[in-house]
């Protein structure tokens, strides 16, 4: 897979340093719309050179060069995402994991004769394992549990 990332880097120009590779190869195989320091914390224990600086210099070329995309969430945190295929988000207001969803196709009379180029849509709630839970605490408490 070091090959592989290391081969993808350099057809794009990048040269494929440690961190890079360590970066993308961490963006590509966790979902989790990481921070910078969300993936400092996983790699500056195999990496102790490793800086935030480094991590936010290369997902900034990573966002620049179209091989991850990066958003900013209500709280403004960036956080950066390797699916780069059109999607759209939902943010759990309670846990705070943030999940990937279809981007739905919208158009409107109004719409004719513009030219999308891109769509930023967000939705924000609880989701079905947060309200799973709810629930399960709903009943306990309604019956004295």
């Amino acid at each position: 897979m070091l090959i592989d990332t290391a081969t993808r880097l350099r057809e794009r120009g990048i040269n494929p340093s440690m961190q890079r590779i360590a970066i993308l190869n961490y963006m590509e195989t966790h979902h989790t719309h990481p921070t910078v320091d969300n993936i400092y914390n996983a790699l500056s224990a195999s990496m102790p050179t490793l800086s935030k600086t480094t991590i936010y210099n290369t997902l900034t070329l990573f966002v620049e060069e179209g091989i991850i995309n990066r958003f900013l969430t209500d709280d403004d945190v960036m956080h950066y995402d390797a699916n780069i295929k059109n999607h759209t988000h939902f943010k759990c207001h309670k846990c705070g994991k943030i999940y990937d969803f279809p981007l739905p196709e919208i158009k409107t009379p109004e719409m004719e004769g513009f030219k999308v180029s891109d769509v930023k849509l967000f939705y924000y709630g609880v989701c079905k394992e947060c309200s799973s839970k709810d629930k399960t605490e709903e009943i306990r408490t309604l019956l004295n549990l």
